[in-house]
């Protein structure tokens, strides 16, 4: 299959780093100060921001002050963050104006992880605290595409959860299910979904556009 477009916008975590043992710790320190279970907060939090999974889960606690909890703890907590097999080798075919990061973590929390998995940090990154409404709205999508200079309807959004392949397609972006870490079936919600990064490649190198992905072994 050969798709061709102007821009990709990644999500990070689950998308192109693996921080899933950072993001369990720290929600299951929180879950446990507030006599919760960590495994049902834990099968609740993937895809949002964190003050939104606040609020949908604990709406009687200052979702303010928990959600800078978790930021604090999360963003001083790199140990066995890296880069998913694929990802940095990925983004190294893909010229530098053609590509950013749209995640729900908050710059405090992304930027450690990205520096931390080997990967630059793109002035044009869009972040959790970025916009009023994160995913699954579609501003933060919206809002990257104006940040590269091109239309939504040409990016590509990869992403790793429902909720982010539904904020990509409500963007008007074509979706691709990243399905390397355990998680959600992506299908539903994707274009199509890839296992690994060496099911897609880039075929044509260098500063022009359009990005021509060909996906498949």
């Amino acid at each position: 299959m050969i798709f061709e477009c102007d821009a990709i916008l990644f999500d990070l975590d689950g998308t192109l780093i693996n921080s899933l043992p950072a993001v369990d710790r720290a929600w299951s320190e929180w879950a446990l100060r507030h006599s919760l279970d960590p495994g049902e907060i834990l099968s609740k939090i993937h895809g949002r921001r964190s003050i939104d999974s606040v609020r949908l889960i604990t709406p009687h606690l200052d979702a303010e002050q928990e959600d800078a909890w978790l930021r604090n703890r999360e963003a001083s907590d790199t140990e066995g963050v890296m880069a998913l097999p694929g990802a940095l080798e990925f983004l190294k075919k893909l010229p530098s104006s053609t590509w950013t990061i749209v995640t729900s973590g908050t710059i405090d929390v992304a930027v450690p992880r990205l520096l931390a998995s080997g990967f630059e940090v793109p002035s044009t990154a869009v972040y959790g605290n970025d916009v009023v409404n994160g995913k699954p709205a579609p501003d933060p999508f919206l809002l990257a595409a104006k940040r590269l200079g091109v239309e939504p309807e040409r990016c590509f959004v990869f992403e790793d959860t429902v909720a982010g392949l539904r904020a990509g397609r409500a963007a008007g972006s074509k979706t691709v299910g990243v399905r390397i870490l355990p998680g959600e079936e992506l299908s539903s919600a994707a274009d199509f979904v890839i296992s690994g990064y060496h099911e897609i490649r880039v075929a044509s190198p260098g500063d022009a556009k359009p990005i021509v992905l060909l996906v498949g072994e």
